[in-house]
């Protein structure tokens, strides 16, 4: 028997001024889009905002349905709607925010593992990797440099 470990890397800001201007706005772009989820049921509105290779920064939240799972996540909603509108840019980064509540608190979250399987569909497909912008608990900024870094051991691998 032989025994495998995984690693992955992230970084780790302690403040979203040692971003880029991009990557600033994409994490205040996703702040904002949570706004315009719908989330009557579970009362967790997710925001995304998505930078695309042409600059143009598209954001997209969660939409809920009484007859759950039928509704979408925040991340499926952006790159399906990218995928269907813009299929020739490819996605350079991505910024995914939770709110929960109706407060004005914005907490970390990172994609569940259905999104992280369509986001990794998505770089696989466009052969480049997407640079993924999450908050910790900690209200600290943490970046995978691709989705394919969250999704260990995943179908390609083999």
């Amino acid at each position: 028997m032989q025994k495998l470990n995984l690693t992955i890397s992230l970084e780790k800001y302690d403040n979203e001024n040692e971003l880029t201007p991009n990557e600033q706005q994409l994490l205040k772009e996703a702040r904002k889009a949570t706004y315009k989820s719908y989330a009557p049921y579970s009362k967790f509105h997710v925001g995304v905002a998505v930078l695309l290779d042409n600059g143009q920064i598209i954001t997209a939240n969660n939409q809920e349905n009484a007859a759950f799972p039928s509704g979408s996540c925040a991340e499926q909603s952006a790159i399906f709607w990218i995928g269907a509108n813009y299929p020739e840019y490819k996605i350079k980064a991505i910024a995914v925010i939770a709110r929960p509540g109706s407060g004005d608190t914005f907490r970390g979250v990172s994609p569940c593992g259905a999104c992280r399987q369509a986001l990794l569909e998505y770089e696989n497909r466009q052969n480049e990797p997407i640079r993924l912008l999450m908050l910790d608990s900690d209200d600290k900024i943490i970046i995978s440099d691709s989705i394919g870094d969250l999704l260990p051991l995943k179908f390609n691998d083999f």
